[in-house]
């Protein structure tokens, strides 16, 4: 690929709930503070799936997937001087913002009020062109929006932190997880098993809500010290006023009044999960206790660079399971069925 608007591979949804099919899709001119980014791996968030189907509205078609991006520089703009040619870079979910309100200047670009964050995917750019996702072998990223992968974590194992990562360790590290504190991460999916190692190394003791005790080996060796199943009614029985700090990571509509029963008074009950339904809530469950029931999404540039560099500190990278493209309408159904473990990436080599 040259500086000239060019045409890449890749997988895209050319309507809502159609199969990903192989297609290119327009890449723009490597412009001054620019880069441009031979992407090796992208990793297959949930979210992926709730917007190639039209889950959440407001869909351009045709999507190309993807904001768990890891890849290698290729070339520079003449004013970059974050990054430089070889250099292993991440995308994450969003590719710009206003930079110029109140949330963008502290660092929280994810919450940018000026005309919101443009996202890596399924959004409209500056100059009103549609952003296409990782799903692809090259992407062209403002060198501000791009992420610096520490040399301590391997690229596959990597891509998923760019969302999964990072939408687990801003609400932990905002809640104050540490020593001391008793956290539970509500299903150990692929966000829930990177929640379950972050805190574990932030040293907080480590609690996993799960449908069933399938998966509880694996809580275990991840690094939790206790595993319950929320489908025995005992569980909340025995765990009232327990934890400091629950985050649930499912997408599916839970009984949040039985959960907030599970806070000590203060306690925060956090969702990184986003159910497409509405959900009812009882305000007393709230009220008795002084609790809050709150809202995470991803995390700000540096917030998600902080982020790769504990991770590559602590040795800890996503349990992945590696693909070809060919297999991505495949991966779909098994994320849908709950059968990974628990991170699909592409291998962008196979695009």
């Amino acid at each position: 690929m040259t500086t000239n608007a060019s045409h890449v591979p890749a997988y895209a949804a050319p309507a809502a709930n159609a199969p990903l099919e192989r297609t290119t899709v327009p890449r723009r001119p490597v412009g001054e503070h620019d880069v441009l980014i031979e992407i090796k791996y992208a990793g297959i968030c949930h979210s992926d799936i709730h917007q190639a189907r039209d889950g959440w509205g407001e869909g351009i078609f045709p999507m190309v997937p993807g904001h768990e991006i890891a890849g290698v520089v290729t070339e520079v703009g003449p004013g970059v001087t974050r990054h430089k040619v070889g250099d292993r870079v991440g995308v994450g979910c969003f590719v710009e913002s206003c930079r110029e309100c109140e949330y963008c200047l502290q660092g929280l670009e994810q919450y940018c009020t000026g005309g919101g964050m443009v996202g890596t995917y399924n959004a409209l750019d500056k100059s009103g062109e549609p952003t296409y996702g990782g799903y692809s072998t090259h992407i062209v990223v403002d060198e501000n929006y791009t992420l610096r992968i520490p040399e301590g974590i391997a690229l596959d194992q990597a891509a998923p932190l760019l969302c999964a990562g990072i939408t687990l360790y801003s609400p932990l590290a905002h809640w104050n997880a540490g020593p001391g504190k008793k956290v539970a991460i509500v299903g150990l999916g692929g966000l829930g098993h990177m929640g379950v190692k972050i805190a574990h190394a932030l040293g907080a003791e480590v609690t996993v809500l799960s449908q069933s005790l399938k998966k509880q080996e694996d809580g275990l060796k991840l690094g939790a010290d206790h595993y319950y199943a929320t489908s025995d009614p005992q569980t909340f029985t025995e765990l009232a006023g327990t934890f400091d700090l629950i985050v649930s990571t499912v997408s599916a509509p839970i009984d949040f009044g039985a959960y907030l029963g599970l806070l000590k008074t203060d306690g925060a009950l956090v969702n990184v999960g986003a159910p497409e339904e509405p959900i009812a809530l009882n305000l007393f469950t709230l009220i008795g206790g002084r609790k809050t029931l709150a809202g995470s999404m991803i995390g700000g540039i540096a917030e998600t660079q902080e982020m790769l560099d504990f991770c590559a500190e602590h040795g800890l990278g996503a349990e992945i399971e590696l693909i070809s493209a060919d297999r991505i309408n495949e991966a779909y159904e098994r994320v849908l069925a709950s059968d990974v473990r628990y991170r699909f990436v592409i291998d962008a080599s196979t695009i």
